[in-house]
């Protein structure tokens, strides 16, 4: 068997919108616990009790996530302004 090696380089990552990104996904999380919350009874009669769980954690760790990343960004900035130009 022959070693892998890449013939070309790996691109640059892609830079966006990193905030938006995870509060959309964050918004979703709780809209789906949201409309799932009035079938509760439902849920738990069928054992998929966890699919209401599952959202509701899902926005929980998308608050940490929105955290984390405007921090993330808060100190790319700052690097980047006190970064010597040349």
């Amino acid at each position: 068997m022959t070693k892998w090696t890449p013939r070309h380089e790996a691109p640059e990552p892609l830079e966006g919108n990193v905030v938006a990104t995870i509060t959309g996904g964050t918004v979703i999380w709780f809209v789906l616990f949201l409309v799932q919350l009035p079938f509760y009874g439902w849920f738990d009669d069928h054992g998929h009790l966890w699919w209401l769980w599952t959202c509701l954690a899902g926005g929980g760790l998308g608050l940490i996530g929105v955290w984390y990343v405007r921090k993330r960004d808060a100190a790319i900035r700052r690097v980047a302004e006190s970064a010597p130009t040349r």
